[in-house]
């Protein structure tokens, strides 16, 4: 019998602790619900400077709760934000820390944009960069 009494629940739950686990290990980090922030505001920002369709595309490799909260609050019949910089994407990642600001913001982005890339199959990530401006592709591990 599972925990939670559903196996696809559980290994829901269990993919995302392991998607936080990582993306904590990558920063030394000790703070889950940082973590889960920091994920969550990364998902968002990359799929809000995504086309529609590629954004489908990346959410269709996310596990079942990532893809949750990939999903959560998206307005598909808006048009792609425009970030082209590195600093403005990055910052954009990082409103999500106003009371609690990351000493090194482009080395959480790059950490979460890692752990991302590391879940997700290569060419699937190839597509997503190619969408993307120079210096926001140079984020990617």
């Amino acid at each position: 019998m599972s925990a939670l009494g559903l196996k696809i629940i559980d290994k829901a739950v269990q993919d995302t602790n392991i998607w936080l686990d990582e993306l904590m290990d990558k920063l030394d980090w000790e703070d889950k619900q940082r973590a889960y922030r920091l994920l969550r505001s990364t998902l968002h920002v990359l799929r809000d400077r995504l086309q529609m369709n590629e954004a489908a595309d990346l959410a269709a490799q996310l596990p079942t709760l990532i893809r949750g909260i990939y999903y959560e609050g998206w307005q598909p019949n808006r048009p792609p934000t425009h970030h082209k910089h590195e600093l403005n994407f990055i910052a954009a990642i990082e409103a999500a820390f106003i009371e609690d600001p990351n000493a090194d913001p482009g080395v959480t982005a790059r950490a979460a944009l890692a752990v991302i890339a590391d879940h997700v199959s290569e060419g699937e990530i190839d597509d997503v960069k190619s969408g993307l401006p120079p210096e926001i592709k140079a984020l990617w591990p």
